[in-house]
This record gives structure tokens, sequence and C-alpha cells, in this order.
């Protein structure tokens, strides 16, 4: 039986909300909320995910911390009862730290971060770019490890503008988090990368 069906059919209720998540037992697989609709994530990360992860949480701890509070999944974000999601990399400017609690970020963060894997691909770029912007996160980069890419989305009223594409040696750039210096390709740098991933 589907995964998704059977956790489904044992909750019971729809539709769900981060109450009804939170209390059922752990089963150790890896959940969103989407409108009350409950899925499952993609499986574990690749090797490149995990190493473009790390060192964009790097370079950012190095460059922002003292103004930025980072967190990466798996941590619930709860945009609303009924919309719940763990992005790869969360920001939260250190004058709205009301919103972090012991168990989860309660509300939109700063920016929010999703690197691309081949079962999120249509999430990360069609369901949660929505879903960020009805509740109001302000950038929502998304990272391709194939492309070697990181598309910079900016909220304009209730949609997203596509404000820039960055690739290779381009230097990232962005008002809400100026003091993110750092070219693209210093993202696909490690010797693990080159070598398991070469570039065409």
């Amino acid at each position: 039986m589907d995964k998704n069906k059977k956790r489904k059919e044992r909750i019971g209720e729809q539709p769900v909300t981060y109450e009804v998540y939170s209390a059922m037992p752990d089963d150790g697989e890896r959940y969103e909320i989407f409108d009350g609709a409950l899925e499952m994530m993609s499986p574990g990360p690749s090797v490149i995910h995990q190493s473009v992860s790390r060192d964009l949480l790097y370079i950012l701890m190095q460059s922002c911390n003292s103004d930025y509070a980072m967190f990466v999944a798996p941590l619930d974000v709860i945009l609303s009862r009924t919309n719940v999601v763990q992005p790869d990399l969360i920001l939260v400017h250190r004058s709205r730290m009301e919103i972090v609690t012991d168990k989860a970020i309660e509300g939109a963060p700063d920016i929010v971060v999703e690197v691309l894997s081949p079962g999120s691909r249509k999430r990360d770029k069609v369901k949660k770019l929505n879903i960020y912007a009805k509740h109001a996160v302000p950038e929502y980069w998304i990272i391709d490890t194939n492309a070697r890419t990181l598309e910079q989305y900016v909220l304009g009223g209730e949609h997203y503008t596509l404000s820039n594409l960055f690739e290779g040696d381009d230097q990232m750039a962005s008002d809400r988090l100026p003091c993110a210096e750092f070219a693209i390709s210093d993202l696909f740098k490690d010797a693990s990368i080159q070598k398991l991933y070469p570039l065409s």
C-alpha cells in the first residue's frame, strides 16, 4: 500500500492540521502538509544535495550570523495550521526571534532555501513557490544542483518575481541579505562533488 495513503487512513481526519500531524507516532518518514493534505517527502538527500546545503550554510554563517539565525531541515515551519513545511535552510532575522520556538518556526521566515532533488523538483518549484508566496515569505531561493544555478524569487504583493538567476561565477546579491557575498560556483567546489558530478 502507498505509504501516503496508509498514513492518511491512519489519521482519519481531513484536512490534516499541525496538531494532528504532531501527535502522530514517528514512523521514520518525513512529511509536510500542503493545504491540509499530508505528503511524504523525498527519500534521503543525495551527496551533492548535502554538500551544497552544508557549504551554503557555512558561507552564510561566516558572513550573516550576527543578523540572521539559521536552521536546517528537518525542522517544521508552521505557516498555518494546514501548511507545514521543512525547507532545507531557514533564515530568520534576529529582530524576529519570537517566531522561533522550541519545536518549530511559527510564522514566515525571512528567507527559505530549497535544494532540488529529483523527487522534489515539482514540489519545490510549483507547490512550495505558491505556498511560500501565500504566506508572505519575502524571499525564496531554489538551488538546482543539475544546472548549478540559484533562482532568487522576491515577493511582490501576493506573488513572487524571479529576480535573478545566478550561475557559475555570478556573485549572489540580495537586498534582504546584503551580507551574503559568494559566487554560485563556491557551492560546488568540494573535491568529492567534482569527482562524483563532473561538469559536462
